[in-house]
């Protein structure tokens, strides 16, 4: 398994490149990293099977579109977070809107979106030689996801950060629900897993565990 990680340059959402062998899936396209993105997978020799998201907001699936359409593959993302795709900034909050620095005249829906769900919480995902363990880790939005990667990496989008975890004050987030998500699934996670937020610098969770102050002892 190879992962490379494309910075998008609105708001430095880190989108995922998980190969296997040729076969590989995008996580997260956040604004401005089709081309980007696109170069690194020709170059590579590589065949793009989805898109996938962590969650519905924006700087996430903004060039989700455009990839689906380049290499004719489906966007996937968990179902509660589904309707976000066709209107991207009806789920945001007015400040966040505008901060993005987008426009609803730019946005293309994908052409697919094929949503999956989570019996008990989880669910495995197979593309090709790819496969992903999915997550489902509400409190950012209702349907943020965690992917395990193998057993190496587990790609965490905006629940999990370096000494940090996701807001909850936008539409579809929840307090009551990121502290189950963080009491019952990040908490047990296993420590050897290396984390790829959705923005900010790699960790480990048994870094977070110790020092995010969210997770350590006496945290939320």
């Amino acid at each position: 398994m190879e992962l490379r990680v494309v910075v998008a340059p609105v708001f430095g959402t880190n989108c995922c490149v998980v190969s296997v062998g040729t076969d590989c899936v995008v996580v997260d396209a956040g604004a401005g990293v089709a081309d980007a993105v696109g170069r690194l997978v020709d170059d590579a020799g590589l065949t793009p099977h989805a898109v996938l998201a962590t969650h519905g907001h924006a700087d996430h699936t903004w060039d989700a579109g455009a990839l689906c359409a380049r290499y004719d593959i489906p966007m996937r993302l968990h179902e509660a977070d589904a309707y976000r795709l066709a209107d991207p900034f009806g789920t945001l909050s007015p400040a966040l809107e505008s901060a993005l620095g987008l426009h609803r005249d730019d946005y293309r829906a994908p052409d697919t979106i094929e949503p999956f769900t989570t019996p008990g919480g989880s669910a495995t995902l197979t593309f090709g030689a790819v496969t992903l363990h999915a997550l489902h880790a509400p409190g950012h939005t209702e349907g943020s996801t965690l992917y395990r990667v193998d057993d190496d990496v587990i790609l965490t989008g905006d629940v999990l950060f370096a000494g940090s975890i996701g807001r909850t004050d936008l539409p579809g987030g929840s307090d009551q629900l990121m502290g189950e998500t963080l009491r019952d699934v990040v908490r047990g996670l296993d420590p050897a897993l290396a984390v790829v937020p959705g923005h900010g610098p790699a960790t480990t969770v048994a870094h977070e565990l110790g020092a995010n102050p969210f997770l350590a002892a006496g945290g939320g």
